[in-house]
């Protein structure tokens, strides 16, 4: 059994669910230079599950090659990449405040999805990599949203750095009526598919 794996995310929320779990995780971040923000350029008309399945497979990629580079040991490496979906149109991270404003705007009152996808590589010498992946899709319901409540959330600064400009383990959930899915997923880390991918690559689970 692998006793930690590399995780290549940003996200102190993807590290602290798997600690939760009992996964023992070493951050895996770009280098200087690398632009990992490109590799979450959508891509003409593409579809939320496919956009999402494709960028993470390209951070996952991008993530070995950095393991490899940097002449680390050799374990198991995790990527996730999470989207919302209003309908067909992607709902990324807002570039500033006014399209955080607009996006909860768009949001309110709708049904949309989040969908992360999850995938994990297992390195192994001589070039070889085993690679597992899965998706999580799930349905958020808000209630309607002032415009009031929404420029005192965006001032709060949480939107910032969120797809779809919200994070529902704040104060974004007071304005959720229903969810169907994965909360942890809508987090960005499903529990049930990164727990079957990490089995898969023999990494060590709390339970």
């Amino acid at each position: 059994m692998n006793p930690f794996i590399y995780l290549a995310s940003q996200s102190p929320r993807r590290k602290q669910l798997l600690e939760q779990w009992g996964v023992r995780c070493e951050l895996l971040l770009p280098d200087e230079g690398e632009d990992v923000e490109a590799l979450e350029a959508v891509k003409g008309a593409e579809a939320p599950a496919a956009y999402v399945q494709r960028v993470t497979g390209l951070k996952l990629q991008a993530s070995v090659e950095r393991l490899r580079r940097r002449g680390l040991p050799l374990a198991p490496v995790l990527c996730a990449d999470t989207t919302v979906a209003l309908g067909r149109r992607i709902l990324g991270k807002p570039a500033d405040a006014a399209e955080a404003r607009r996006m909860l705007a768009d949001l309110s009152g709708q049904q949309h999805r989040v969908l992360t996808a999850v995938a994990v590589a297992r390195p192994a010498a001589r070039g070889a990599v085993r690679q597992w992946a899965a998706l999580s899709v799930s349905q958020v319901t808000f209630d309607a949203w002032s415009a009031a409540d929404i420029r005192r959330y965006v001032a709060s600064g949480e939107p910032m750095g969120k797809a779809g400009a919200y994070a529902i383990q704040g104060a974004a959930a007071l304005h959720i009526r229903h969810i169907s899915g994965s909360y942890s997923g809508i987090m960005g880390l499903p529990a049930h598919e990164t727990a079957q991918l990490l089995r898969a690559a023999d990494v060590r689970l709390a339970c």
